[in-house]
């Protein structure tokens, strides 16, 4: 059963002028930060929100916090902090420099013949794998000038030699990186790759013998099954241990904008707790944590028990691709880059927009163009960015996506071939 929600974080709201969403990028390589381009005979469009895409849900109004590291300064973090407070004027921490690292890959490893073990053993085997992240940006307010903002998240060990998976909004737009294990000791980290898409991000520390978290095969979890969470809630409490169940499998959510295949439990997860692991009854790594639900229905229910995380094995092969590559290499992609508009503005009507086309891509030989407002792909209906997402996610490099746009008035349908990132940018 697939269901659909919007992840949006409660201070964020969307300028009531500015009609225009974020814009989003179906290619690795061409990034569209900026508003839709408008003819030379027309008012330049206004400038794109960084709010989250607002999408349909399962409930009337949802209010949804990401997990996200406890930060400082508005803004930070694409709307996924919680808990903020300015610190003006500090300088930002440097990275410090570190010498080149091996290249790893880390290979899921599944065991499936040890028995059920009790919460505390389950904390006892895998608390030392979860480590504590402190990211440092540089940000700029209207009151405070320049300054600096830290924040707060989780990671999960995933080889000796200091390699560690966690999210990519917890280190979205980080200047330095310190990472603390549970015996106190902390290390700068190196960013070896994030991928936007899948939420997920590699770094690595200048450390040896430390350990890595068993992985499990997210696929072999059942719903009801034992769930374990491990994580630095509110950035302050580094190895808290929560537990529950896994309360369904697939869902199919949208959190800014990207669509997501995620697990669900009810073990309390808080800010803070993102990048952190989804443990079974075995103590092995099913799920990288990365959103929860908060806040109240239209009819002023109380939404309480819903998080979620990103299954292991797609995780694990998103990480490994950073690792080797440092970007995600087989994923298909159209070649353009695209914006939501909300609703009709001077002339144009709310939907999907193309605002760029990659010279070389599927895209630009199918003779698609700035402008083109994409109906329908493959039969189905688009009017925002996840709806294309979904269908993409299903296709591989090669694979053929029919697409009608309307062009000046004029539906037109073409088929495009979808073709891998263009060199991960």
């Amino acid at each position: 059963m697939s269901e659909e929600t919007n992840m949006i974080h409660a201070e964020q709201e969307h300028p009531e002028e500015t009609p225009v969403q974020e814009t989003e990028t179906l290619t690795e390589e061409m990034p569209a930060e900026e508003p839709l381009p408008e003819p030379a005979e027309e008012t330049k469009t206004p400038e794109t929100s960084q709010e989250p895409v607002k999408t349909r849900g399962y409930h009337p109004v949802l209010n949804a916090l990401l997990c996200a590291f406890l930060g400082i300064g508005g803004g930070y973090t694409g709307g996924r902090i919680a808990v903020r407070s300015a610190q003006p004027e500090t300088p930002a921490e440097e990275i410090q420099e570190q010498e080149p690292v091996q290249q790893t890959t880390v290979q899921n490893v599944v065991y499936t013949d040890s028995g059920e073990l009790t919460i505390s053993e389950i904390a006892a085997k895998s608390a030392e794998s979860v480590v504590e992240i402190t990211v440092v940006v540089q940000q700029t307010s209207y009151f405070y000038g320049s300054y600096t903002a830290e924040g707060a998240g989780s990671g999960v060990i995933i080889s000796e030699d200091g390699y560690i998976v966690t999210n990519h909004h917890v280190i979205k737009n980080a200047q330095s990186i310190t990472v603390r294990t549970t015996d106190g000791k902390e290390y700068p980290a190196e960013l070896i790759g994030t991928d936007e898409k899948s939420d997920i991000a590699v770094i690595h520390i200048d450390a040896n013998n430390l350990k890595p978290a068993e992985i499990g095969d997210s696929s072999l979890i059942k719903v009801g099954d034992t769930a374990v969470v491990i994580g630095n809630p509110l950035g302050t409490l580094g190895g808290t241990v929560t537990n529950g169940i896994i309360s369904a499998l697939d869902r199919q959510l949208t959190i800014n904008n990207q669509a997501l295949n995620l697990i669900q439990t009810n073990a309390a997860i808080n800010n803070g707790n993102s990048g952190g692991g989804l443990f079974n009854g075995q103590g092995q790594l099913i799920g990288i944590v990365n959103a929860k639900d908060s806040g109240t229905t239209s009819s002023g229910a109380i939404i309480e028990g819903l998080g979620f995380a990103i299954p292991i094995n797609e995780a694990m092969d998103i990480a490994n691709q950073l690792i080797e590559s440092g970007y995600v290499t087989d994923r298909a992609t159209l070649g353009v880059s695209l914006q939501t508009l909300d609703y009709d503005y001077r002339g144009r009507k709310a939907g999907l927009y193309i605002t760029d086309v990659i010279d070389g891509s599927g895209a630009d030989n199918a003779g698609l163009q700035p402008y083109d407002r994409i109906l329908k792909a493959d039969g189905t209906e688009i009017t925002q960015y996840s709806d294309l997402s979904y269908l993409l996610q299903k296709k591989q490099i090669g694979d053929t996506i029919e697409l009608t746009i309307d062009r000046d008035g004029q539906e037109i349908t073409c088929t495009v071939t979808l073709t891998a990132p263009f060199n991960g940018n």
